[in-house]
């Protein structure tokens, strides 16, 4: 095929930029490395044979939410969503449980229902344009006042460290508890600023869209993407590898590789040029967060937790107070293992019963980049913790620490599902301070992964931001 354009990587970000290019009438080439395409969206049977486990992102709230992806109807994607969004449990009372309807999740934090309705409750009511405005964090934007004013007020919250919001605005534990446990999603010790925002936005998406899982594993969704660029007429090719830009003749090329690969793929130039020396040795210095250390179970049955509100949650959060919660992510921020883990975890079969062959359940704890060590008794503990004889339900397990993820998927540098540390400094420079990031030096080269903004997450923004600029020439 002579293509206008191909995309290297089949991540969302590498999918929604090559289906956008297909839908403006331009000739797409998609190349993927893996046998499989989907990068984060691939599926497999890791334990035992029918058992369907998602190796990468399993809770797709930012593909409801994205407007990148928000409405895009594809055949055979159903999205599932659990009786509970997410569930919190504690060792002193009942776990503390996120439902869809802001107002239900508020009754259940007591004195704390009057700030969860004031400031989650508040920026759910402002709906998609302030979503949009947290995905498209450099534009373009729709002159929407509204949207800014109530961005503004979010963002007085949001750019504060999980810790001094938890302490100023909450009064329980329960509710000090459920921010940390959202927070914590940034892989960011939780004194850090930007990490109340992250916890927040996840809340918002909770009750905005839920947290819905893909009918049948995550896989389908990566498909019915690569469907759909095929009936626009582009081309995608899976098992190929891409050693160097000089292999890549079209006029546009579009990477959804981190920011080191990009690098390498310039040492073999071609009709593009050469990377300037200052923009590749930023480049390099693109920092990686922490890894993940995750564990896939077939179990005999539902995992038997003391609380049986948590049975019906699809996503659920291990790890105890604010203070613990804290401490864990602040080992690991330190390059040291916790020896109590903060824990996340997630049972499909709340959403999706049958649809992945059994009982299946993963969770992942976070490790420090690169780490070789094994967790899973930490992370089984955890769960013990909360659901005493659980390993008595387990019938195989398949463990992935970083090194493994990242040869399953060279984005995961050193287990590093988030395509670099999240920290205020990153967050306003992906891989570069640019107002156009995900434009780079070379004529007709774009960057669109997880490493461009907004950052991590099935959203396809990196993606949809290259693709703009590419048509835009």
């Amino acid at each position: 095929m002579s293509a206008d354009a191909v995309v290297v990587g089949s991540g969302p970000n590498g999918l929604v930029a090559a289906v956008t290019l297909a839908s403006a009438g331009r000739k797409v080439l998609l190349l993927e490395a893996a046998a499989e395409f989907g990068g984060a969206l691939r599926s497999a049977e890791l334990t035992l044979p029918g058992r369907v486990h998602d190796m990468g992102a399993t809770v797709m709230a930012m593909a409801l939410a994205s407007p990148a992806t928000r409405g895009l109807a594809l055949d055979g994607v159903e999205f599932a969503h659990p009786p509970v969004v997410a569930a919190h449990p504690l060792d002193d009372g009942p776990a503390v449980l996120v439902h869809r309807d802001a107002g239900r999740t508020a009754e259940g934090l007591g004195r704390d229902a009057g700030v969860w309705r004031a400031v989650v409750g508040a920026a759910e009511r402002a709906g998609f344009p302030l979503v949009d405005l947290l995905l498209k964090p450099l534009g373009p934007w729709e002159l929407r006042p509204a949207a800014f004013a109530a961005a503004a007020r979010f963002g007085v919250a949001a750019a504060l460290p999980a810790t001094t919001l938890a302490r100023r605005a909450f009064r329980t534990r329960r509710g000090r508890a459920l921010l940390a446990g959202m927070a914590a999603h940034s892989m960011l010790d939780l004194r850090a600023p930007l990490t109340a925002g992250y916890g927040l936005t996840l809340a918002v998406l909770a009750h905005l869209v839920g947290w819905p899982l893909v009918a049948g594993g995550s896989q389908r969704l990566a498909d019915a993407l690569v469907a759909r660029l095929r009936e626009l007429g582009g081309e995608a090719v899976a098992g190929h590898r891409v050693r160097g830009l000089r292999e890549l003749d079209a006029p546009t090329v579009v990477l959804d590789v981190p920011p080191r690969e990009f690098a390498a793929l310039a040492d073999q130039p071609g009709r593009h040029g050469e990377l300037p020396r200052r923009y590749r040795e930023r480049l390099l210095r693109f920092r990686h967060g922490p890894g993940v250390f995750k564990v896939d179970w077939a179990l005999d049955g539902p995992v038997p937790w003391r609380d049986p509100g948590v049975a019906g949650a699809g996503t659920v959060h291990l790890g105890g107070t604010l203070e613990e919660i804290a401490l864990s992510e602040a080992e690991t921020a330190a390059g040291r293992h916790s020896p109590r883990p903060y824990v996340l975890l997630v049972q499909p079969y709340a959403a999706d019963p049958g649809g992945r062959g059994g009982h299946t359940l993963w969770a992942y704890c976070h490790v420090p980049n690169g780490s070789r060590a094994d967790l899973t008794g930490a992370i089984e503990a955890q769960i013990e913790r909360y659901a005493p004889g659980f390993r008595d339900r387990v019938l195989a397990r398949h463990v992935m620490g970083p090194a493994a993820l990242e040869a399953a998927n060279p984005n995961l540098a050193g287990g590093d599902i988030g395509g670099g540390l999240a920290s205020l400094g990153q967050f306003l420079r992906r891989p570069v301070w640019s107002p156009a990031p995900w434009r780079t030096p070379l004529p007709g080269v774009f960057l669109c992964s997880a490493s461009t903004p907004p950052g991590p997450g099935v959203h396809g923004m990196g993606g949809w931001q290259a693709a703009r600029l590419a048509l835009k020439g």
